[in-house]
């Protein structure tokens, strides 16, 4: 009952701002064709794209010879799911469908970061930064399905310490809709946990595959397109070559593959560098994994962060709703009280507000590469750069065990973060 009277107010509170900021996403939504919200760009990827994969999808077959395809099979259950809502709420659209459907998601990650929250040891600082970071990226969440991704996400990290086989499930799943969750895993703890845990996301992502491949037509399709990607304006990669257009450099910005890349001398030579960084942000990851030997109850949600973060940074593509990623991460990082990665998810928070004012705000000055667009990514992605480079060390430091002592290779047990009740009262 103390504990019920300790939780109830912040949960009301929380339960309040997601109304409220949410509330405040619809609106923009709804404005969207108003110039510093992109003319409408932002939702045309809804309306127009993923409508037309619908109708491609509900025939039983993935797009073919489509370059802005460039996603796993496990996305097309994630597309078709908004064509279920009509049948049962007459008039809808495809589009409002699709919108209602990531507000239920959306709200469904912030209920699984406020329960986890609430336990004992825990903190609801995870559902804070949820609620009140998300809609720095103005509507764009509303209008990509990374939401739902970074469900599949949140809830893997948050289920594998007491139910290894479901948050092993849970990161594929999310894999196979979009890859970068099969890097949640890296952070279990050594021995049966991560035996367990590994082996059900590979037992449940190969059957998920099988079944997708039985079911549709083509499903491999994106990887001929993702492989031909060049270089995208807002990764690091393209800042830099965009800065070079104020030194001579030749190339140009343009359309393909679904997004603006820059086109010209040695962009192949840059889209091989920032693969080579990808390759060495994964032997850093692996080096971590096998020096490590101490893990806290916060070291999978810690190395998760860590990982997606040093892969985002290294990627050809920067895209704005990359930062949803990130900020679910963060949220599931601060719901532990034994987490590194506090200063971290406040760097992530920064990135998130300039990220908006990069794309839709000023994207017209990005693509045209003013100065006012080239120091607008070069601060956006300085910040998300500070960010994977302080998270890695702090990751690295926290697995250190301290001088002179033998640290455990393992969590503790899970009711070993429990803190006092006059503790969590005041929390």
């Amino acid at each position: 009952m103390n504990r019920l009277r300790v939780t109830s107010g912040p949960v009301l509170a929380l339960t309040a701002a997601w109304l409220a900021t949410r509330g405040l996403m619809l609106w923009l939504l709804v404005q969207g064709g108003a110039r510093l919200l992109g003319k409408g760009s932002v939702t045309r990827e809804v309306w127009r794209l993923y409508a037309h994969w619908y109708g491609l999808l509900s025939h039983g077959s993935f797009p073919v010879d489509d370059t802005t395809w460039q996603y796993p099979p496990g996305a097309g259950p994630v597309l078709l799911a908004p064509g279920l809502l009509p049948d049962l709420v007459p008039g809808l659209t495809y589009f409002e469908a699709f919108v209602a459907l990531t507000l239920a998601t959306d709200a469904l990650i912030t209920a699984v970061l406020a329960g986890a929250g609430t336990r004992p040891g825990r903190s609801l600082r995870g559902a804070a930064l949820w609620t009140g970071g998300l809609p720095l990226l103005l509507h764009l969440p509303l209008a990509r399905y990374d939401v739902q991704v970074t469900a599949l996400a949140v809830i893997s990290l948050l289920t594998l310490r007491r139910f290894p086989r479901a948050g092993g499930a849970f990161g594929a799943l999310g894999a196979l809709v979009k890859v970068w969750p099969a890097l949640v895993l890296l952070g279990t703890p050594r021995g049966r946990a991560t035996r367990t845990a590994w082996t059900w996301a590979m037992a449940a992502g190969g059957a998920s595959l099988a079944l997708l491949a039985v079911s549709f037509n083509n499903p491999f399709t994106f990887l001929r397109q993702q492989g031909g990607r060049g270089v995208q304006i807002e990764s690091l990669g393209g800042t830099a070559l965009n800065l070079a257009r104020h030194a001579g450099w030749s190339g140009r910005a343009h359309y393909q593959y679904g997004a603006i890349e820059l086109v010209g001398p040695h962009v192949e030579a840059v889209a091989a560098l920032s693969l080579a960084l990808t390759a060495a942000a994964f032997g850093l990851l692996v080096l971590w994994r096998a020096r490590a030997r101490h893990w806290s109850p916060a070291t999978p949600y810690d190395a998760a962060l860590a990982a997606v973060l040093l892969f985002t940074v290294t990627s050809r593509v920067i895209s704005p709703q990359y930062l949803v990623w990130l900020l679910g991460l963060a949220a599931v990082c601060l719901t532990s009280r034994h987490t590194s990665q506090r200063p971290v998810a406040l760097l992530v928070l920064a990135a998130s507000a300039l990220s908006s004012v990069v794309f839709p705000m000023y994207y017209a000055e990005v693509v045209a590469g003013t100065w006012t667009g080239c120091l607008l990514t070069l601060a956006r992605n300085g910040l998300l750069t500070a960010a994977a480079v302080l998270s890695f060390v702090r990751l690295w430091r926290a697995a250190r065990p301290p001088s002179g002592k033998t640290a455990p290779t393992t969590q503790p047990r899970p009711d070993s973060d429990r803190l006092p009740e006059r503790v969590l009262s005041i929390s």
